[in-house]
């Protein structure tokens, strides 16, 4: 027993310098020794389920960089009553530092999960699978290959925030020395060859699909494995990793360079391949993009784009046959994304706070109907945008019949009624699911019917993400919520992603607009080259790979909004920086008449620089391993 604890006292110290307290309990509860841990079947099952425990704890999207950093949000800084995790949403506004780090996934503090206690269990599990001897061989085998996964995707969160890391190939023995256990950062190279090491042996021994889903939806599959290889080598390919002249000379202390300053085309090759890999194998399980069936309660064709858009996030997983991959825990933030549609809703304020605020920027990332960008659309009067337009029978699935808003509002794609409620947008669902009375959203003045701010109950920009909310939730006296679970992977991501890899091997070509283009037409858009002839004022823009690549990249940010995505892609785009370097607006929510709401007011600076692109490791942890070096222009 004291020969365990000592051993995981060296892993603490390992992997982050903390106190050894955060890494005693990695053995299911009641198990004093690792024999016992392994001496069956049902407890080895017990202790892969803890391998699985980290994972699990990574849904909730206010600790997640990919949401919180995106700019897609704000949530307001100035409330007394605090009722989520805010550290995440408050890293646009400066506060990330080295001495006390948010969002710490090095040391699982401040929003963070214990990340390297995670791998240390995968080698634990590793290392005694043989132990049970009425485990069968081809159990082992799955389990080995699930491990194998975990393993490499705690190493891929790592990656993604700390660019090089150490390798956890395997746990140290209890004799290491201080020295030993003082080990430096790997080159991140190296770091993501490993990743897609363990992918490839975990794949072939992973069903395909999850037979059992009563007792197994959430476990890993061969699908999810090839998915997230496909993602894994994206990034590595991306301009965050390859050749990145902002971390030209980073080195380990004793010379070793940990980012490659030379650019490689072959790592979008690797890409393009695994994409196709992926896709390949997610058909052959069945999988397919998701579309309403609208036949259930009888919706015109307007709707069911709409409805489309937004079930393919919102639908039951088992629904779903667009899902690749979620985390079992449902999305807890339905309420946060709702507006307040009923007079006993907007009585009841304590159970739907409706504080996820989307900025004006984020709404007009979305296309026109045209299918192209706002501000290229050459039959919409962008100068013209915020002028005032009342909703007519033409616009009445999406806008209020009678009511003023702005013509910014109207001819817009269905994602866009999807992903966003605003001032006068119908909101179906709710309890009513009929298009003979449909609920819309009253936004101005929202602020004087919100109640007083120490509520949260406060929307700042009056804009809210209406797709994290299903259509079947009703707010009114109190909040029933239709649960669901907020993709981490979606054909839909996946195809897109394939389409952004040919291009950057081959420039446009037939293979990337197919991809792109079913997207596209599920959201009854028209494919890229018609689009943009037709209906840009820059028509040609998709015959060079870099205007193909502009297209493709705002398509992403489109399909995968609010999803935990479009941070992440940003980050690995190097592109994050450009985003926040304009300062978030919102409308200004405290006016009730037309005239004076529809004026962009600035809600939050974002402080973001080239220091922000990789998270910093906390000062204690440099000083505790001296082999490890801080991240860049920390």
């Amino acid at each position: 027993m004291k020969k365990y604890y000592k051993s995981l006292l060296l892993v603490a110290l390992l992997v982050c310098g903390a106190s050894c307290k955060k890494y005693l309990n990695v053995v299911p509860d009641n198990t004093g020794t690792l024999d016992y841990a392994f001496r069956n079947r049902n407890e080895a099952e017990n202790y892969l389920f803890t391998c699985y425990a980290t994972l699990q704890q990574l849904y909730d999207p206010t600790a997640n960089a990919g949401f919180t950093t995106s700019s897609e949000i704000i949530y307001p800084n100035d409330l007394t009553n605090h009722p989520i995790m805010e550290t995440g949403f408050a890293l646009i506004r400066g506060t990330q530092n080295s001495a006390n780090v948010g969002l710490n996934f090095w040391d699982g503090e401040n929003g963070g999960q214990a990340v390297w206690r995670s791998i240390r269990r995968c080698n634990i599990m590793l290392e005694n699978i043989d132990k049970p001897v009425d485990l069968t061989q081809a159990e082992k085998q799955r389990w080995i290959a699930e491990v194998k996964f975990l393993k490499a995707y705690y190493h891929y969160y790592l990656v993604r925030l700390y660019g090089p890391i150490p390798i956890i190939k395997t746990n140290l023995d209890i004799t290491a020395t201080t020295e030993q256990v003082r080990i430096a950062r790997s080159p991140v190279d190296s770091v993501f060859s490993y990743i897609t090491q363990l992918l490839d042996e975990a794949a072939p021994n992973l069903p395909p699909v999850i037979t059992n889903q009563a007792q197994e939806l959430g476990r890993i599959t061969s699908v999810i494995a090839l998915s997230v290889k496909a993602e894994v080598l994206a990034t590595e390919a991306s301009p965050l990793f390859n050749g990145n002249p902002d971390f030209a000379g980073v080195k380990n202390k004793n010379g070793t360079p940990l980012f490659s300053s030379a650019y490689d085309a072959t790592k979008w090759q690797k890409a393009a391949d695994a994409c196709k890999a992926a896709i390949d194998a997610s058909t052959s399980a069945g999988l397919k993009l998701y579309k309403f069936n609208s036949a259930a309660i009888s919706v015109p064709d307007s709707l069911t784009k709409v409805l489309t858009a937004q079930n393919a996030v919102t639908e039951k997983w088992d629904q779903n046959p667009e899902l690749i991959w979620a985390l079992n825990p449902t999305f807890p933030c339905q309420g946060y994304a709702t507006p307040r549609m009923t007079p006993k809703s907007a009585v009841n304020i304590f159970s739907n706070p409706s504080t996820f605020a989307v900025p004006i920027s984020t709404a007009e990332l979305f296309y026109t109907d045209k299918g192209v960008p706002l501000n290229e659309d050459n039959t919409f009067d962008y100068a013209g945008r915020l002028n005032l337009q009342v909703g007519d029978n033409a616009s009445r699935f999406y806008i209020q019949p009678g009511y003023t808003t702005i013509k910014e509002h109207f001819n817009r794609e269905a994602r866009f009624y999807a992903n966003i409620a605003f001032d006068g947008g119908i909101w179906f669902g709710n309890g009513k699911t009929t298009t003979a009375d449909m609920y819309h959203v009253e936004a101005r003045g929202n602020a004087s019917l919100a109640g007083p701010k120490d509520l949260n109950t406060l929307n700042i920009t009056g804009y809210w993400p209406k797709k994290l909310a299903s259509y079947l939730s009703v707010y009114d006296d109190g909040f029933v919520s239709n649960d669901f679970h907020l993709p981490l992977m979606r054909l839909a991501g996946l195809y897109l992603l394939y389409a952004e890899a040919l291009n950057e091997v081959n420039g446009p070509t037939p293979d990337a607009f197919k991809y792109i283009d079913l997207v596209r037409d599920r959201a009854g858009l028209k494919g890229v080259q018609e689009a943009w002839t037709t209906y840009s004022k820059n028509p040609s823009k998709f015959s060079t790979k870099d205007g193909l690549r502009t297209i493709i990249h705002q398509e992403r940010r489109i399909e995968l909004c609010f999803e935990a995505q479009s941070g992440w892609d940003l980050r690995r785009w190097k592109e994050l920086q450009s985003v926040l370097s304009s300062p978030l607006q919102g409308w200004n929510i405290y006016e009730s008449e037309a005239g004076n709401y529809y004026h962009p007011r600035t809600v939050l600076i974002p402080v973001f620089g080239l220091q922000n692109y990789l998270w910093p490791i906390k000062d204690n942890d440099i000083i505790v391993d001296n082999n490890l070096v801080q991240n860049p222009y920390w």
